[in-house]
């Protein structure tokens, strides 16, 4: 598993450098005039402590840049100077959907170069590039979904190595595009977006995708904890099971497991209720994103799914999207996605509510830190890449 790739490798670069200056030159010293020593005296080296340089660069931010680096918005656009003067603002990252992609590769890769506002750290600009049924580049004709679900590991790593490029080249550093969901039934919402129909297909075919797109781009595995399990469509209401943690451990939760152990550096929680583990939805759920951290060892990102869909699945209590971008830091995300409805003003609002929460003491800085320091990780391996 990949933890804080950058933030190990800068440590121990760091670590290396305190210890070469510390070491001694290895000749023996010539003695001062006049001088009756026969032998040199070497002092022992005073241990220096090094940084962390993700969590330095964290620490030096402000309450307010850190709340922008944990979000990730959109607005419809293709034009490159808007796209640009919205991220300006400080935004961690960018999410490219179909309103953004008015031609070719070329076109696509010029509008998110101009998502980067400084090159030294760049933003996670993502795309929903699954392939298939759900596929943001027109130009992408690799199997995908259903077509991948009779192929072996082989080809699917192979598809998605391919796709990697495809993304790469359109100027997306992040693939929001291993369907993780183990589908209840072939009419199932998500059953022509999946990988496999049970779960050992599915997990065989999620980790061959993320070993197909790594070094390329970030891998992104969706919907946690299974949109298969809950029926119905996220992006209108909140789908709801009442399986059981041991139920979802022995089934469900196979190829997210097996795309963490193969690397993904994303996990994107769904909108989804399973009641017997925690009645809020899993994108709010402290409980599933401590079974994250603490059962499943991943330390990537996690983020929502888009912030609009639960403002458009008519609970009430889900009405405010600042306040659901608050509660989704507070139970465990490091990141949060606005698609539906997001403009400039929706950014700067929800920035804003972040910055509010802190300073009320319903958010702790601590949570705020852990949060951008995840994200930190993943943009200073990208500068570095």
């Amino acid at each position: 598993m990949r933890h804080r790739v950058t933030r190990v490798a800068a440590t121990a670069l760091l670590a290396a450098a305190v210890l070469l200056g510390c070491a001694p030159a290895g000749t023996t010293s010539t003695p001062a005039p006049g001088s009756t020593a026969t032998s040199r005296v070497t002092a022992t080296p005073t241990p220096t402590t090094t940084t962390d340089p993700v969590e330095a660069a964290v620490t030096a931010m402000s309450t307010a840049e850190r709340a922008a680096s944990v979000v990730m918005g959109h607005i419809p656009s293709t034009d490159p100077a808007a796209v640009r003067a919205y991220m300006a603002s400080g935004l961690g990252g960018f999410i490219l959907m179909g309103a953004n992609v008015a031609g070719d590769a070329q076109q696509l890769r010029a509008l998110s170069a101009a998502l980067t506002i400084d090159r030294a750290l760049p933003p996670l600009i993502a795309i929903d590039q699954e392939g298939g049924v759900v596929s943001r580049m027109p130009w992408d004709d690799l199997p995908a979904g259903r077509a991948l679900q009779q192929a072996d590991a082989a080809q699917t790593r192979e598809a998605f190595a391919q796709r990697a490029k495809l993304v790469a080249e359109g100027g997306a550093n992040v693939n929001f595009g291993i369907v993780a969901d183990v589908p209840a039934d072939a009419g199932s919402f998500i059953s022509s977006r999946a990988l496999g129909a049970d779960p050992d297909a599915a997990a065989a075919r999620v980790a061959a995708a993320v070993e197909g797109e790594s070094g390329v781009v970030l891998s992104t595995l969706k919907h946690f904890p299974g949109h298969g399990a809950a029926p119905g469509d996220s992006h209108h209401s909140i789908p709801t099971t009442p399986m059981t943690l041991d139920a979802w451990r022995a089934a469900d939760a196979k190829p997210f497991v097996a795309g963490i152990d193969a690397g993904a550096e994303l996990l994107m929680f769904g909108h989804l209720a399973f009641t017997a583990v925690d009645a809020a939805p899993a994108s709010l759920s402290t409980r599933w994103h401590a079974i994250v951290r603490d059962e499943l060892g991943f330390d990537g990102v996690m983020i929502t799914d888009d912030l609009g869909m639960l403002t458009s699945s008519g609970v009430a209590a889900y009405r405010d999207p600042v306040k659901n971008a608050v509660d989704a830091l507070i139970a465990g995300n490091d990141m949060v996605l606005m698609v539906a409805g997001s403009t400039p003003e929706t950014a700067s609002a929800t920035v804003s509510g972040i910055v509010a929460a802190v300073d009320e003491g319903r958010l702790s800085p601590a949570r705020l830190q852990d949060a951008a320091e995840h994200v930190m990780a993943l943009r200073m391996q990208l500068a570095g890449a």
